[in-house]
């Protein structure tokens, strides 16, 4: 029992308490103060609000930098590896600039989302110059590109408007960054451009979003070194390659131990990993990137020669790249000095798991006699113009798909780099540009170098030079993309709206809607060609944009359509311009698209309410008294 207490033994209590605590918060050590400001629980808002309470803990939050370093570190953790341990930086400030560019990106996308989504129809289109106002930020590259990554990493469901235009910006940014090191490595001796860099650069170029360097492709390619060296070791320990390091180039000068490492090379690289020549698959694009060609063990002619030349130098043998017609090949010198004789060089076929090939037997392998010019050695810029070639092939080759467009953009981007006064591939740049009514200032630009370079051109220039004016001023006058409502009478007959995932009757694919027509609004040849005139209802049904799950972007007829049975996500590149987010029964417009269907979004919830929500509803009555409704799950509204 609890034993009762007199005023005057209260009174002492008080006491105790009141000298207990005489002491404030800010008469702590510093150091415990900055533990406690440390506390993950604590925001950059919090530690704001606190350094303004006092004198004494504002001197905490800012005289060391380890708050303000706490705070940064903790909200961006992959910009680590940018500061040096042993040097002092003004924390609080790098935050404010990190917190400044997160604000400013997203301004940006937003502003980008809106003019974009006006100016350019769906299939197969590129981006112009809308982000070099990323350029002019003023902001630290690498916080541009850490907020890029940010956004690109959360919720994949979420902010699908905002990763859209973050991975465009993206691209572009790094793109610019290879170019500048691509003009840079131009720029050295010829003695200092390494086939294997310049190799990595085009692959970086091509492919800006994946994790290619060339630290990880030499680190690759260390490691078949080591492989090559092992298989070696048995065949002769004494093996002058065997005593040389990582990172060692000495020359093996006898030509018979040379034949020992180019043997040991082939047994590795081709038996031992199974490397080979991608025979099947010839004009994929992913044949000429470094990074592809070491995962998939395939590749093309000249992107296995320039790693089996790679290796080879690491090694201790010097092997020259030779730009053969159509079969590009390595030439290895027979005699101690450099030869003009043909005959002097054995030829190595790296497509060909490494044959070795006399002059004779390489015209053999084409099938058509060629003069000796063919067998000389070229530099590594005509080597990197043949690569980039090739890729600019494959993407004329293309189906007008935005892959296709897109390689060949960058494919142009790249080979105008190299040789920036061919007149051929200008001219091929600005029709491509013209043609995607993209960048018409650069259009005007490329025309103008065109003409002074080649005044003969001036028929192709001055009709190219018009049309590029009009569309400026067609620009300059847009006409505001026409707002459809349901409502409206003509509209009837309009079934499905903007966001619904649909499965296409007959042939099966599902797709999400992002447009649609009261009746089809294609030209009649178009309506000729996919006979539309067979279908039941004809032309004269509402037809609806869809963007399917394999990547195209088609228009189809109502009476093919259905709401799929169960919702799923579409992986398709554009998404994320026309929705903002996927709620697991459909797409939710993004304000640009719904500007366009004001009434759909209303129209898209009570449908995906009466479709799966309704349905949920009926199984859950159907189960009778013995459902236990205490566990069950509310519906996602």
């Amino acid at each position: 029992m609890a034993t009762p207490c007199n005023g005057e033994r209260l009174s002492g209590t008080n006491s105790v308490i009141s000298e207990g605590y005489v002491k404030k918060l800010t008469d702590l050590p510093t150091e415990l103060l900055e533990y406690i400001l440390c506390f993950p629980v604590l925001n950059h808002i919090d530690i704001s609000n606190v350094s303004c309470c006092c004198k004494r803990l504002h001197e905490v939050c800012h005289s060391s930098g380890k708050v303000w370093g706490h705070q940064y570190k903790l909200r961006w953790p992959r910009l680590q590896k940018l500061y040096r341990q042993n040097e002092s930086y003004d924390w609080q400030q790098e935050f404010r600039t990190r917190l400044r560019v997160c604000l400013q990106i997203q301004r940006t996308v937003v502003s980008i989302s809106k003019r974009f989504f006006a100016e350019v129809p769906c299939v197969g289109q590129v981006l112009g110059d809308s982000f070099t106002e990323i350029e002019s930020l003023g902001a630290p590259e690498h916080f541009c590109e850490d907020e890029l990554l940010s956004i690109l990493n959360s919720d994949r469901r979420k902010s699908l408007t905002l990763k859209y235009y973050a991975k465009k910006i993206l691209y572009f940014l790094r793109q610019q960054n290879i170019l500048r090191s691509l003009k840079g490595f131009l720029e050295r001796p010829p003695e200092q451009q390494l086939a294997l860099e310049g190799a990595v650069l085009v692959d970086q170029y091509c492919n800006p979003l994946a994790d290619v360097t060339l630290e990880g492709i030499s680190a690759q390619l260390d490691d078949i070194t080591e492989k090559v060296k092992k298989y070696l070791r048995v065949k002769n320990a004494s093996h002058p390659s065997l005593r040389s390091a990582q990172g060692d180039c000495v020359l093996v000068q006898d030509f018979e131990l040379q034949r020992q490492v180019l043997c040991a090379l082939n047994a590795v690289l081709y038996e031992q990993l199974q490397f080979k020549g991608n025979e099947r698959d010839y004009y994929n694009p992913k044949n000429s990137y470094l990074h592809q060609v070491l995962l998939r063990r395939t590749g093309i002619p000249i992107s296995l020669s320039v790693l089996y030349m790679t290796l080879a130098r690491k090694l201790g043998v010097l092997l020259e790249p030779v730009n053969f017609p159509n079969h590009f090949l390595l030439r290895w010198c027979q005699r101690r000095t450099s030869s003009d004789n043909i005959y002097d060089y054995v030829y190595i076929d790296a497509f060909g798991k490494g044959k070795q090939l006399t002059a004779k037997e390489c015209e053999y392998l084409i099938r058509q006699q060629v003069t000796a010019d063919y067998y000389n050695s070229i530099s590594t810029t005509e080597l990197l113009l043949r690569m980039v070639g090739n890729l600019l092939n494959i993407g004329k080759r293309g189906e007008g798909s935005e892959k296709s467009y897109q390689l060949l953009r960058d494919s142009l981007d790249l080979y105008l780099t190299i040789d920036p006064d061919n007149v051929q591939y200008l001219l091929l740049q600005a029709r491509l540009y013209f043609h995607l009514g993209i960048w018409p200032e650069k259009v005007l630009d490329i025309l103008q170098h065109i003409q002074a370079l080649d005044p003969s051109q001036h028929g192709a220039v001055g009709y190219l030079v018009q049309h590029t004016l009009e569309h400026i001023q067609h620009k300059r006058h847009a006409v505001e993309h026409e707002v459809k409502r349901r409502s409206a009478p003509e509209h009837s007959q309009v079934q499905y709206s903007v966001g619904l995932i649909m499965k296409h009757k007959r042939s099966g694919y599902n797709c999400v809607v992002y447009g649609w027509d009261p009746k089809c609004s294609m030209s009649p040849e178009w309506i000729a060609t996919m006979r539309v005139h067979q279908l039941t209802h004809g032309a004269n049904q509402p037809f609806y944009n869809v963007l399917v799950q394999d990547g195209t972007c088609r228009y189809a007829a109502q009476e093919n359509l259905e709401p799929h049975s169960a919702p799923l996500e579409i992986s398709h590149p554009e998404v994320g311009r026309y929705f903002s987010d996927f709620s697991d029964t459909h797409y939710v417009a993004n304000e640009e698209l719904q500007s366009h269907y004001p009434e759909d979004v209303a129209e898209t919830q009570r449908a995906v309410q009466e479709l799966y929500h309704s349905h949920s509803l009926d199984s859950g009555h159907a189960a009778g008294s013995n459902t236990d409704h205490s566990a069950m799950t509310p519906l996602t509204p």
